[in-house]
This record gives C-alpha cells, structure tokens and sequence, in this order.
C-alpha cells in the first residue's frame, strides 16, 4: 500500500464515519477556549471540563482575569494537572491579551505564541477550532496514531509530525483531521493496548498490517 492509498482510505472512512468531529473541551467563547486548552496540558478534557464552569463564571473576558491575583484564580484550578504554572500562565495570558491585543483574541499563529502558556500546539488548536483554519495540532494522541497507522514514519517530534501531515492532507479537510486522530487516539488506537479488531482503519494500518505478519508466522 502506497502512503497515498493510505491517506486516501482513512481519510474517507472518518469523513463517512466521523463526518462533524468537535473538541470535548466545553467552551462558549474563544477566551474560554484558550483558558481550556491551556488547562488540558498533560491533563484530561474530562477534568478540565469539571473545572471551568466556576472559572468561565468568575472570569468572563480577559480583562476581568487581567485583574485577578494568582490567590483568586488557584482555587478554581487547583485540581489541574501543574496548577501554580497554569494560574500563572492563565493571567499573564490574560493581561497580554489586555495589554497588545485589546482584549481580542488574535487570529494567527505567531500572535497567537506570544500569549504565555501558549505553545505552538495550544496555537493550532485555536486555528483550527475557532477559525476552521488548516492548522494541525500535535499532541500526544496525533503523534502516537500518526506513527503507528503509517500515515508519518517514525517522526521524532511533534513538529516533524505536523509538517508530514499538513502535506498530505487537504487544507480543507485538516481541522477534521486533528479531531480524527485524537478521538481514536482516546477511544480505539489506545497507547498501552489499541483496540485493532474494533478499528474501522485496521485495513489502512501499517501496525495491524505488521501484527497480522507475525500471528500468521
């Protein structure tokens, strides 16, 4: 199977069955977004969502958390994976946007880096989801499915990862495709036991097909 034939068929088994793919991370505008995908580092959208409702509340733009102290927002986030970094990150990207950006969240990648706490991961997520821009987002589950289906070759860092994918993978189709790979990430292509026979791709899978190879030996 060529990489194209491979890219084509798993690209056509989520459109058909997986057409409308949408973050789990709760949100009701694009600040709240931010402050979400910020929290969701090396932390589950399950968490982060049990957490947010009493933030979004107390803060509901940038200027209001601008103002707060990191004694006022450290409660509501204390159960957070590395809770006084993010408090930290949540206000000073807070009065960043205040401060260079009118309190307007910023609509392209290198504004949107200039935001503390906001990697280039954090950023891609914002295009993508907010905007609906071609904008791949790598983080844990993208660059494990990603290497293990066969659709990059053993890359070695996220950002290797993302420049394959975005070469293959039509404009249009990419914001799509960053929910794809993460929600099978969660649910089937699992990191410690993917769950193959219940896969709809196992047929387009560089692993399945290699797993195959050796029970049949």
């Amino acid at each position: 199977m060529t990489q194209k034939e491979r890219y084509e068929g798993i690209i056509a088994w989520f459109s058909e069955n997986m057409p409308s793919p949408e973050t789990e991370l709760h949100y009701d505008t694009p600040f709240h977004l931010l402050l979400a995908v910020i929290l969701s580092a090396q932390c589950t959208d399950k968490r982060v969502n049990i957490v947010t409702p009493p933030l979004f509340e107390a803060y509901p733009d940038a200027y209001a958390l601008a103002s707060a102290t990191e004694e006022e927002v450290f409660p509501y986030i204390k159960s957070v994976t590395f809770p006084n970094n993010k408090t930290r990150h949540l206000i000073r990207a807070a009065r960043t946007l205040v401060e260079d950006f009118g309190g307007e969240m910023p609509s392209d990648i290198d504004n949107l880096m200039k935001l503390p706490g906001v990697g280039r991961k954090t950023a891609n997520v914002m295009l993508s989801v907010v905007w609906d821009k071609a904008a791949m987002a790598v983080d844990t589950h993208v660059f494990r499915v990603s290497n293990r289906i066969g659709l990059t070759n053993n890359s070695k860092t996220p950002l290797a990862t993302e420049k394959t994918l975005m070469r293959h993978i039509p404009a249009g189709t990419v914001p799509k495709a960053h929910h794809w790979l993460i929600l099978h990430g969660r649910y089937v292509c699992k990191a410690r036991k993917p769950e193959c026979e219940d896969c709809g791709i196992r047929g387009f899978c560089k692993f399945y097909a290699t797993e195959t190879r050796k029970k049949d030996k």
